[in-house]
């Protein structure tokens, strides 16, 4: 029997709309990506595309409209300038139930973003509110979450795409020597996502397969997530090919590990309920 499927990491967006600055580059994704596109039928949690930060509610507001029309949209991951104290306490304060977690990518930041004080305050905070971090960060990276993570143990913390690693390339050891450490921290989870786009030209499915693997490992089925990063991953492949993948990694494992994987973890992680469920209420 096939696992069911929440997957955790799906963007949408629509230049017609909001402006989304990294498109300008893309020109292969630089078109409305909209939920009647997505291939598959799997419930999903939306993360921020990229837009402009001043964007950020609005896009919160469109991808809430969708999920009316959509229930399989159950929530979205929001982008908040975490490192401004009076943005971050507002956005806490008034926490939008709609909003499961939220995301500030540390991508192509310099080094030392993550131990600014005021961007682990913020961090904090979202623990303090039960809200999980995205943590969208390349391989180089990985060190300075790991602080992150010690500095803010109450916070959940989840690693996008893996940190990032380019399978069978230049880093590689590294990365795996530094995921090993990051996954020492308790409160952090990894998103088996995003790797499709990172492999260098002629590298095979089996070092994906591998990479994939080392995160099962290091962190055990029970923390991570699976993600497809859709439509980001038609860049390199398909939807439907991502996923096997995944299932390929998952192969050696019991069945009950794949049903965390696809669906359990980040439904835990993230505090959603199924669609047969109906929506989440609202606390009063």
């Amino acid at each position: 029997m096939t696992a069911a499927v929440l997957d955790s990491h799906v963007h949408f967006w629509d230049p017609r709309r909001m402006r989304y600055p990294w498109l300008d580059d893309v020109a292969e994704l630089d078109r409305p990506r909209t939920p009647e596109q997505l291939p598959g039928r799997a419930e999903v949690i939306v993360v921020e595309a990229g837009r402009v930060p001043a964007d950020a509610a609005a896009e919160i507001a469109w991808i809430r409209q969708e999920s009316r029309r959509h229930s399989w949209i159950r929530g979205i991951v929001a982008h908040v300038e975490l490192g401004d104290p009076v943005r971050a306490r507002e956005f806490v304060d008034e926490h939008d139930p709609f909003v499961v977690g939220v995301r500030r990518n540390a991508q192509d930041e310099p080094p030392g973003f993550l131990g600014d004080r005021d961007f682990r305050a913020g961090v904090r905070m979202l623990g303090e509110a039960g809200l999980p971090f995205d943590a969208c960060v390349r391989a180089h990276q990985l060190p300075e979450l790991t602080e992150l993570a010690t500095a803010c143990p109450q916070t959940t913390i989840i690693l996008d795409h893996l940190g990032k690693p380019t399978p069978g390339g230049p880093g590689y050891d590294r990365w795996r020597r530094d995921l090993r450490r990051l996954a020492r921290r308790d409160n952090v989870l990894c998103k088996l996502s995003g790797l499709a786009t990172e492999i260098p030209p002629g590298t095979g499915r089996d070092a994906v397969v591998d990479a994939l693997r080392e995160a099962l490992d290091v962190f055990g089925p029970g923390r991570c997530l699976y993600g497809s990063d859709w439509p980001v991953l038609t860049l390199a492949t398909e939807y439907d090919a991502w996923l096997g993948l995944v299932r390929e990694a998952l192969a050696a494992h019991p069945a009950a590990a794949a049903e965390a994987v696809f669906h359990d973890n980040a439904a835990r992680t993230y505090r959603v309920r199924s669609a047969e469920q109906g929506p989440r209420k609202d606390p009063e």
